[in-house]
């Protein structure tokens, strides 16, 4: 029996004569949606927890100057600005664009997620205006772990946090 308005299973064609998507994703396609998701937690990392080391350095958050945060936030801010002074493209970029290559449906933008990361993540600018903004950045949070810096693990009069 066929309920209009309704579909008889998957593969019913659409009342309107329409195509039908096709709502299977493409393995590379997932990938590259993933890696392109795990770039800009990197991305998220190092912004907001600048922001957030320098708003527990006024409020006096215990935790913004654990020693483990603070040294893999700096160590992932220089790669960062070696990357970008070394003139190399980002590996989470390359392996992106890899995956994105890879995919049979090339031409398309990928799902909506990978879609809105990529617009938060990259800007058509000059590649000067980014090296200028990293070693800024870098520069900022290299300047909090000296003028504010952590708490090392092994110091006696340090205070659990």
């Amino acid at each position: 029996m066929h309920v209009v308005g309704k579909r008889n299973g998957p593969q019913a064609a659409p009342l309107n004569g329409a195509r039908t998507p096709n709502w299977t994703m493409n393995p590379y396609h997932f990938l590259a949606d993933l890696v392109a998701v795990v770039h800009f937690g990197y991305v998220a990392f190092v912004v907001l927890g600048l922001v957030a080391i320098l708003a527990g350095l006024v409020r006096q958050w215990a935790w913004t100057r654990n020693f483990w945060f603070r040294t893999i936030h700096l160590l992932l801010i220089a790669v960062v600005v070696i990357e970008s002074l070394g003139g190399i493209v980002c590996p989470l970029t390359t392996w992106e664009r890899a995956l994105r290559g890879l995919d049979a449906e090339a031409g398309q933008p990928g799902s909506f997620v990978g879609r809105i990361v990529n617009r938060l993540l990259f800007f058509d600018l000059p590649e000067w205006v980014f090296r200028v903004l990293h070693c800024m950045f870098g520069a900022a949070v290299l300047m909090t772990f000296v003028l504010a810096p952590p708490r090392w693990p092994w110091s006696k009069t340090h205070a659990r946090s």
